[in-house]
């Protein structure tokens, strides 16, 4: 049996840049420009899988461009556009003590301080000023309502535990 390992969507096309095939990257890692670390990706788009190599990038305005290998003309980049940038999660570089991945924190319960059961994380944004814990009601949870918890270790968020699949928040049930 193939063993597959977990991905991770680092990024998404969002359209084409120039004539010569070139891409634009939306970047889901922080800094933007760390998503040009990584050479070997897989596109995700309608369901196929392609393989894709970087072959070079750089920083353009907000955002990232890319050339992918093989693709040098603006009509076929253009069929990439809106294709998610995936790539092995065994390539991320391994994090210090207490920061984590956002795949690693999505999926885990969420407990307050006194035990009570939010939910499960859902998904993660990004506001600017810190990252936000989107939790959605489970059949555990205390009640159905999805809550926005601001995802700020020590402060708001006092313990993960990833083998045990869940996080504490110091948070008010009824905030």
């Amino acid at each position: 049996m193939a063993q597959h390992s977990q991905e991770t969507v680092i990024g998404q096309i969002t359209s084409v840049f120039g004539v010569k095939g070139w891409l634009k990257v939306y970047s889901y890692t922080d800094p933007k420009e760390g998503i040009l670390n990584y050479r070997d990706w897989t596109l995700v788009h309608d369901g196929k899988r392609i393989p894709a190599r970087l072959e070079e990038g750089r920083r353009q305005g907000q955002g990232i461009v890319v050339r992918l290998k093989g693709i040098d003309d603006r009509e076929v980049a253009r069929s990439y556009c809106g294709a998610d940038v995936v790539v092995s999660t065994e390539e991320l570089p391994e994090l210090p003590e207490g920061e984590y991945y956002w795949h690693q924190l999505e999926g885990l319960d969420v407990f307050t301080t006194e035990g009570e059961c939010l939910g499960k994380v859902h998904h993660l944004i990004e506001t600017g000023s810190n990252d936000v814990l989107v939790v959605r009601a489970t059949d555990a949870s205390i009640d159905q309502r999805e809550r926005l918890i601001p995802y700020l270790p020590d402060q708001v968020i006092r313990s993960v535990d990833l083998a045990g699949s869940c996080l504490v928040a110091d948070w008010d049930p009824e905030f």
